[in-house]
C-alpha cells in the first residue's frame, strides 16, 4: 500500500528499495499471488451476475473475457513502462506517469500534473470503493434483520423474489448511519498491522462464503434456460461500469512487484492470478444470472434464501467487507492527510489526523446516502474513475514512455483503441448511471426530509 502513496519530489528518479514489512527478502511467489487475488476480489465480484444480465447471457461472458484480456494487458504495460523508466521495480503508478511524460519535450513541464492526476483518480477510486462498502453493508444487514422472523433451516429456492421480508425495518440509509461510528473507530487504527489477524479471518470467511454462493447457484439452476442472449443496448454501459469496477486492481500491481523477492517473476504471478480472477468473474457472473435470472440483485448475496446458513453467509461476508474498509481507506488517507498534518504544531498532529479521518469517512458515507442503489454505485465508480486507471492511462503511458525510441504503428494504434474504449465507457457509463435517476431522486428525497 505504501507504494501507492506519493513521495516527495526529488531532482532525480528514485532508485530505492522498499521496506519489506515483516520480511528481510521480500514476498514469495505464492504470497504475491495471494495478495493479487485479494486486491482484485471483493464486492465487484458479487455484482457481476447483474452485469451479465445487462449485457446478455452470451454477450456478457464474452465481454468479460475481452475486458479481462485488455485489463491484464494494461497491467503488463504498466509494469513494462515502470521497469523501462526506473531500471528496476521501484516506481509508483504516479511516478511512472510523471517520468513517462518527461520523455516528451512539450509535456515535461507538466509532468508533476500527470503524477497528481493519477493520485487524484486513486483517491476517487478508493473512496468510491468505501462508498460501495457502505451500501453493501447496509443492504445485506437490512435484509437479514427484516427476514429474521422468517429465517428457517430449509434452504429452498425462491425464484419469484429474493429473501422474503416479513418485518419491514428502517431505510437502508439509516443503516449506513448506524455503521458510521463503527467505521470511524475502525479507521482510527494507528497501524494496519494491528488489523492483520482480523484481516486473515476476514479472508477465510469471505472465501468460505464464496464457496457456498457458488454451490447454491450451481445446484439451483433451472432448465430450460430462457434468458436473453444479448441485453438492451442502453444497459450495456452499466455492464461496462460494473465490469471495470471489478477489474480495477491495477493500483496494487506496482506495489506488489516492488515487494517481491524476485520481481522478474512478477509477470508470471500476474498472468496466473488474473487468469484465476477472470475465470471467477466469468463463472460467477454467468452462473448467478442463470440461477436467479431477471430477479438478480445488485449483489448476488441479496438473492440468497431465508435460511440460517445463507443468512450467515451474508453476515460473514459483511464482516470481511467491514475489515477491508480500513485497507481501502488507507490509500486516500495517506495521500491526503500527511500534507495537512505537517502544517500544524506537533501537539495538534494526532487530533488533526483523527479529525480528517472522521471527515473523510463521513464524506464517503454521505455519498453512499445520496446514491443508495448498490448496482448504480458500483457502475458509477467503475465508469467514473476505474476506467482511467485501468484502461486510459496505461496505453497513453506506453506511448509517451517509448516516444523517443519509437513505437510501431500497430502498437500505437492498439494503445489508441484501448484508450478510446476507456473514454467511451467512461462517458456512457457515467451518464447512464446518473441518468438512471438515483442521484437526483435521492438528493430530492433528502432535501424534502430536511424541509
Amino acid at each position: 500500500m505504501d507504494a501507492l502513496c506519493p513521495s516527495p519530489p526529488g531532482p532525480s528518479r528514485p532508485q530505492r528499495n522498499y521496506e519489506r514489512i515483516g520480511e528481510g527478502t521480500g514476498t514469495s511467489f505464492c504470497q504475491t499471488l495471494i495478495h493479487l487475488l485479494k486486491g482484485n476480489i471483493g464486492t465487484g465480484l458479487l455484482g457481476l451476475p447483474l452485469a451479465v444480465k445487462n449485457a446478455g447471457l452470451v454477450l456478457g461472458p464474452v465481454s468479460l473475457l475481452c475486458m479481462g484480456v485488455i485489463a491484464v494487458h494494461c497491467m503488463r504495460v504498466l509494469v513494462k513502462c515502470s521497469r523501462h523508466l526506473s531500471g528496476k521495480p521501484s516506481l509508483t503508478y504516479g511516478e511512472a506517469v510523471q517520468y513517462g511524460m518527461e520523455n516528451v519535450s512539450w509535456l515535461r513541464r507538466h509532468s508533476q500534473w500527470g503524477k497528481q492526476t493519477v493520485n487524484l483518480f486513486l483517491i476517487i477510486t478508493q473512496l468510491g470503493f468505501c462508498c460501495v462498502y457502505f451500501v453493501f453493508l447496509s443492504d445485506n444487514i437490512k435484509q437479514v434483520v427484516e427476514a429474521a422472523n422468517a429465517t428457517t433451516f430449509s434452504c429452498q429456492m425462491n425464484h419469484t423474489n429474493q429473501t422474503q421480508v416479513l418485518v419491514p425495518s428502517f431505510d437502508s440509509r439509516l443503516y449506513m448511519l448506524c455503521f458510521l461510528p463503527a467505521v470511524i473507530l475502525l479507521v482510527f487504527t494507528p497501524n494496519l498491522k494491528y488489523l492483520a489477524p482480523l484481516s486473515l479471518v476476514a479472508n477465510l470467511v469471505m472465501t468460505a462464503s464464496l464457496v457456498l454462493i457458488y454451490f447454491y447457484s450451481i445446484t439451483n439452476i433451472t432448465y430450460p434456460i430462457d434468458l436473453p442472449k444479448v441485453g438492451r443496448a442502453k444497459d450495456y454501459p452499466l455492464f461496462f461500469g460494473t465490469a471495470i469496477f471489478a477489474f480495477e486492481g491495477i493500483g496494487v500491481v506496482l506495489p506488489l512487484e516492488n515487494k517481491m523477492q524476485r520481481p522478474q517473476s512478477f509477470i508470471h504471478v500476474l498472468y496466473l492470478g488474473m487468469g484465476i480472477v477472470t475465470f471467477l468473474y466469468i463463472s460467477l457472473g454467468t452462473i448467478g444470472y442463470m440461477c436467479f435470472g431477471e430477479h438478480i440483485g445488485g449483489s448476488i448475496t441479496l438473492n440468497l434464501p431465508n435460511c440460517w446458513m445463507y443468512q450467515a453467509v451474508k453476515l460473514l461476508y459483511c464482516f470481511g467487507i467491514f475489515i477491508t474498509f480500513a485497507l481501502q481507506f488507507y490509500v486516500p488517507a495517506e495521500i491526503l492527510i500527511p500534507p495537512v498534518v505537517a502544517r500544524v504544531s506537533p501537539r495538534w498532529e494526532r487530533a488533526v489526523d483523527l479529525l480528517l479521518r472522521t471527515i473523510l469517512v463521513i464524506f464517503t458515507c454521505a455519498l453512499a446516502v445520496l446514491i443508495p442503489e448498490l448496482d448504480l454505485v458500483i457502475s458509477l465508480v467503475g465508469s467514473l474513475s476505474s476506467s482511467f486507471l485501468a484502461l486510459i492511462f496505461p496505453p497513453l503511458l506506453q506511448i509517451v514512455t517509448f516516444h523517443s525510441e519509437g513505437l510501431s504503428p500497430l502498437a500505437t494504434l492498439k494503445n489508441i483503441v484501448i484508450s478510446l474504449i476507456g473514454i467511451v465507457g467512461f462517458l456512457t457509463g457515467t451518464y447512464i448511471a446518473i441518468e438512471s435517476g438515483a442521484t437526483s431522486a435521492s438528493i430530492y428525497r433528502i432535501v424534502c426530509s430536511f424541509l
